[in-house]
């Protein structure tokens, strides 16, 4: 008698091993081992919230577990302008979640924050996040440290500035994106009038994506758009008539490659213009620069070197890079009913957290990829935001790989930050 389920060949998930997929994984629903509980961690009348998707090991908390990072801002309504600056703040966890004002950033949007690390090497004291210079314009990275209540080393570049978009796992290293840039040719991504130092061309050989020391703060181009946009020409051959920008520089978990999206043609500045929207993967040595074939959704996460998670066709997906092609697939339609939404794997490579909208609300299933079992939360109100100020589901993980950030809105009508827990 036929189950409705695909046989189960084989998947396991080490954080620093390999995958191994024989065939299509689709296993049944197990019946539910641990629920989600929610705890309210800010209030208001500030609004409070951490930024962005915990994408590839983007995690919240310091590394000794003590401080969650965040911004406390005035209003949500609209998108900031640039005197318009959100305070730096730590959570204290172990004195009654505390908030704590430590500095302030006029470099941030609703939904990405200010793009948040912690530093891989001194993670329990020391964090980056992106700021500017409010009489230029000009974006540039901050390496604070909270034992020392000062910023440690500001990565400015007057001729190119540079915003923090990713940071090695292994350290040493984050990439850089013209934020300028990416606010003009979509805002949701950017800031509001920062410098873009690339304006007159739509693919400059000059811009791209940046990898910056982080001892030194010396810089190399990665990719630029011009090389880009010559490996779009075979499909888009008037692509040089459309601006190019870079969302969504993953780097992955062993830190030798990068996954991103190239994109032209949206909003007001891409009007009559080729839409373009290509995923590509690069070497962190410049090399085996490459188009992939298959889109696999929005958000996009990295699971092995080589391997990532992703949506396609209704699925939630696991995509080689290498191969350019699906080789598995992580539960059923059941339990990933929305698999285009925000994800997240957590540090340990053992649990999938997936964030999605469900009519006002924001709601999460938090897999086990070791026996398929799963958990779904109740909504949380998102509000009526949308577009550029929109609240994204945007799951983050703790280091010990037992609860996620997420946000959403209180009865006062403040954005907060919450935890969701897993309970036995």
């Amino acid at each position: 008698m036929k189950s409705g389920c695909f046989v189960r060949l084989g998947v396991r998930f080490l954080m620093y091993g390999f995958l191994c997929i024989c065939c299509w994984w689709a296993p049944c629903a197990h019946a539910q081992s641990f629920e989600l509980q929610l705890e309210q961690v800010t209030r208001g009348p500030k609004y409070h919230f951490f930024g962005y998707i915990g994408q590839c090991k983007t995690v919240p908390w310091s590394g000794d577990g003590w401080y969650i990072l965040g911004m406390e801002i005035e209003r949500i309504d609209q998108m900031p302008g640039p005197d318009e600056a959100a305070a730096i703040v730590l959570v204290d966890t172990q004195h009654r979640n505390e908030t704590i004002r430590i500095d302030e950033t006029h470099a941030w949007n609703p939904q990405q924050g200010t793009m948040f690390y912690w530093n891989p090497h001194a993670a329990s004291t020391q964090f980056f996040f992106n700021d500017r210079d409010v009489k230029t314009g000009e974006v540039f990275a901050v390496l604070y440290d909270i034992q020392k209540r000062k910023r440690i080393h500001e990565y400015r570049n007057a001729e190119a500035p540079l915003g923090n978009s990713g940071v090695s796992h292994n350290g040493g290293e984050f990439l850089g994106l013209n934020y300028g840039r990416l606010a003009r040719l979509r805002a949701v991504t950017g800031y509001p009038e920062a410098c873009d130092w690339s304006e007159s061309e739509n693919a400059p050989i000059s811009d791209g994506i940046f990898v910056v020391n982080v001892n030194n703060g010396t810089r190399r181009l990665l990719v630029s758009y011009r090389e880009l946009a010559d490996h779009l020409k075979p499909r888009y051959p008037d692509v040089d008539k459309t601006a190019l920008f870079i969302n969504h520089t993953l780097w992955n978990r062993s830190g030798d490659r990068v996954y991103f999206f190239v994109r032209g043609g949206w909003g007001k500045f891409g009007r009559g213009a080729t839409k373009i929207n290509v995923p590509c993967s690069i070497h962190l040595d410049g090399s085996h620069l490459s188009l992939q074939s298959m889109h696999i959704g929005g958000h996009p996460e990295w699971a092995t070197s080589h391997t990532m998670i992703g949506a396609f066709e209704g699925r939630q997906v696991l995509y080689d890079v290498d191969r350019q092609k699906i080789i598995g697939q992580l539960g059923t339609s059941e339990i990933f009913s929305n698999p285009q939404g925000d994800i997240a794997l957590s540090p340990d490579g053992n649990w999938l957290a997936n964030g999605y909208k469900d009519g006002n609300t924001n709601r999460y299933v938090v897999y086990r990829l070791s026996d398929a079992a799963y958990a779904r939360s109740k909504g949380l109100d998102k509000g009526q935001y949308a577009d550029d100020i929109r609240i994204d589901p945007a799951p983050c993980w703790n280091r010990d790989n037992t609860a996620i950030l997420v946000s959403g809105i209180t009865s006062d009508r403040t954005r907060q930050m919450f935890i969701l827990r897993m309970k036995q």
